[in-house]
């Protein structure tokens, strides 16, 4: 059995809810065969946020960890692929800190890649009806701030595990006027069950040899 840690977020910027954690509550609930899943949810703050993802990390000795965070406005469920080693907050966290242009990591590389196999993942989600692409940006707020942090905890103390940030679109209920794109938290979840599948499968540096890049 493959060990595995998802996480999603606390709701913020005064919303009832945050689709992350439901979707990933849902996976937790009802794994992929072959796999044992554990959830964590994770403060909307940041520096908090990735202490209590390395303290959910000792607890579970993850051989894979999915971090999830909610991107309102994105059409589909995005597979980030890089996470930049900078924090600049357009809007407070739920603590109220809102650093602009410093270090998550400060004296850490740039950038991290995810090590999960992207392309495939997206390939998997998009396999099971779910809409998807592989994302560029995981912004500069605390769904970045998770992505590096997980980045580094994997580079610098977690040698055995693979991990990686995806977003998740809005939920239906966030959308009160019809007129941005959203997704149930259950649709999103049979995507990353089949996410999760694929990424336990394929072996550790390979993916699928597809364009999944981006003009602008």
């Amino acid at each position: 059995m493959t060990r595995v840690l998802i996480t999603g977020f606390a709701p913020f910027g005064g919303a009832r809810i945050n689709p992350s954690w439901q979707a990933a509550s849902l996976v937790a609930a009802e794994p992929p065969a072959g796999l044992t899943v554990t959830a964590a949810e994770l403060p909307c703050v940041f520096r908090d946020s990735v202490d209590a993802l390395r303290e959910a990390v000792r607890e579970s000795d993850p051989e894979l960890v999915l971090c999830l965070g909610q991107a309102g406005g994105r059409p589909g469920v995005t597979v980030e692929r890089v996470a930049i080693n900078v924090d600049d907050a357009r809007i407070p966290d739920n603590a109220g800190n809102r650093p602009i242009d410093e270090p998550v990591v400060p004296g850490g590389p740039a950038a991290y890649f995810s090590t999960l196999p992207v392309k495939a993942c997206v390939a998997a989600l998009r396999a099971a009806g779910v809409p998807a692409a592989v994302s560029h940006t995981a912004g500069t707020f605390v769904c970045n701030h998770v992505a590096y942090g997980l980045g580094h905890l994997i580079a610098t103390e977690l040698p055995h595990a693979r991990g990686g940030f995806v977003h998740v679109p809005w939920a239906p209920e966030q959308v009160t006027d019809g007129t941005a794109p959203a997704l149930e938290p259950s649709t999103v979840a049979r995507g990353l069950r089949a996410l999760l599948a694929t990424a336990a499968r394929t072996p550790a540096g390979r993916d699928l040899k597809v364009t999944e890049g981006a003009t602008h």
